[in-house]
């Protein structure tokens, strides 16, 4: 709870930064962290460690109450499980399922709920509207807002900011407001919160971007970017994601050109890039993952722009699953051979090695079109435990011998991957979507998107 043994706050308060600093860093500046999942919990978990008092709200009860026996509900985190059981044990971090309870208590309001995009490719910004609704029914004068969750540019002002006010009955100034993208990635999110990349930061006010600034200095160890203005910050983190969709997209669309041209892309790709004006990606089966394919949309439909470029980026992406399942199919052709009663390994249902999220991968569509083709597909993730959206039948690593396929794509090179023995199969048409395999001393067709038949 707050306390009156402490500096008013870090927002406004006449204190030294040093004094501020320490009442953040002892605890007497309470901070609340809204949105306990892959990124919230360990930035909840990252807050805790250097403060020693965070109260995290979700809205799952499974979650809140994994957190507060001890254990953490993220899988795929090294690091995260012992912290959060060190945390918990410390009383450094508890959780709640009502977040107006975290708001009631803290001074410190951090955002990081999911920020997605409906079934029209609208931004989907209810979450983030029913949490602010709830801190503003409870914000005093001195505390600071943050948002870490992605949002279109003027999401702050227009629709966090407004919401604040109009529940509080208080204005910019009485409290402050910023906005501090995530800047992390599954599977390292610890190390990435606490120094990977500096943290950018861009407040409503002065005062909100140098509070901002102050409390991620004391959080991340590569330091901070102040920038001029809250809605800077957060075209920063959209702009981020636009650049890697646009990229990814420019190399699919090459990948497509391997057979026209006869040339491995790939290597034409890997020499490219020794020139210090080129940073081109690697071309693959699709983009999948809660931020790539949504970002576009944070721009294309708030705005109603036309943005063309935008719009070829996602249509390009989201064809390559189609790509690969015609790249399946010719080599078929090639052979003399029906897809229709043949079996498929699908190999790789995340969107990325490593980490147990099917959101938008590419997987998905790709099992449903060899579904529709009448092929038996057999669905792989060793690191998956929910294949309830998927098309095909799930299969343990170990019996993919068992069920003779014909064929096999490669969609997310999982480690355990590695320890397939390639030479137990028949020959095989292999589709590599991700250029992860080496199968040159076996018998089997293998097509490399950006390399082309090997």
């Amino acid at each position: 709870m707050k306390t009156d043994d402490r500096p008013r706050s870090i927002y406004g308060d006449d204190s030294s930064a040093e004094a501020r600093r320490e009442a953040l860093t002892t605890g007497r500046v309470p901070v609340a962290v809204y949105g306990l999942g892959k990124m919230g919990l360990p930035l909840a978990a990252v807050y805790a460690d250097v403060t020693g008092n965070v109260i995290g709200a979700d809205i799952d009860p499974d979650v809140v109450a994994s957190i507060n026996d001890g254990k953490s509900p993220v899988a795929g985190e090294p690091g995260l499980d012992e912290l959060v059981s060190d945390l918990v044990a410390d009383d450094a971090l508890r959780a709640v399922e009502d977040p107006a309870a975290a708001a009631s208590a803290a001074a410190v309001h951090v955002i990081i709920v999911p920020t997605l995009i409906d079934d029209d490719n609208r931004p989907d910004m209810s979450a983030l509207r029913a949490v602010s609704e709830d801190i503003g029914s409870n914000v005093e004068e001195g505390d600071i807002v943050i948002v870490e969750s992605t949002v279109p540019p003027q999401t702050c002002r227009e629709v966090v900011l407004e919401i604040l006010k109009a529940e509080s009955g208080l204005s910019l100034g009485d409290f402050g407001l910023a906005f501090c993208p995530e800047r992390t990635a599954s599977g390292r999110a610890l190390r990435d919160i606490r120094g990977s990349y500096p943290k950018v930061v861009g407040g409503a006010d002065e005062e909100s971007t140098a509070a901002a600034e102050l409390i991620y200095e004391e959080i991340n160890s590569s330091g901070v970017i102040p920038v001029s203005d809250i809605t800077v910050a957060e075209a920063v983190k959209v702009f981020e994601g636009l650049y890697r969709d646009v990229n990814i997209a420019l190399v699919n669309e090459l990948a497509t050109f391997t057979d026209e041209m006869s040339v491995d892309v790939n290597e034409a790709i890997e020499v490219a890039n020794t020139a210090p004006y080129v940073d081109l990606h690697t071309p693959g089966p699709g983009v999948g993952g809660h931020c790539i394919p949504y970002y576009p949309y944070f721009l294309i439909q708030q705005f109603e722009t036309e943005a063309p470029i935008l719009k070829t980026a996602r249509r390009v992406n989201d064809s390559m699953p189609a790509f690969t399942v015609s790249k399946l199919r010719e080599e078929f052709v090639a052979e003399g051979r029906d897809l229709a009663g043949a079996t498929v390994l699908v190999l790789g249902l995340t969107y990325r090695p490593g980490v147990e999220e099917t959101r938008a991968t590419p997987a998905r569509p790709i099992a449903e079109k060899l579904d529709q083709l009448g092929m038996d597909v057999r669905i792989v993730d060793p690191v998956l435990s929910d294949f309830e959206t998927f098309a095909g039948t799930p299969t343990p690593l170990g019996e993919i011998y068992d069920c003779d396929p014909d064929a096999a794509v490669m969609v997310t090179p999982q480690t355990e991957f590695d320890r397939i023995e390639w030479n137990r199969f028949d020959p095989l048409i292999v589709i590599d979507g991700r250029q992860s395999l080496n199968l040159d001393d076996t018998p089997h067709r293998v097509y490399t998107i950006g390399t082309g038949r090997e």
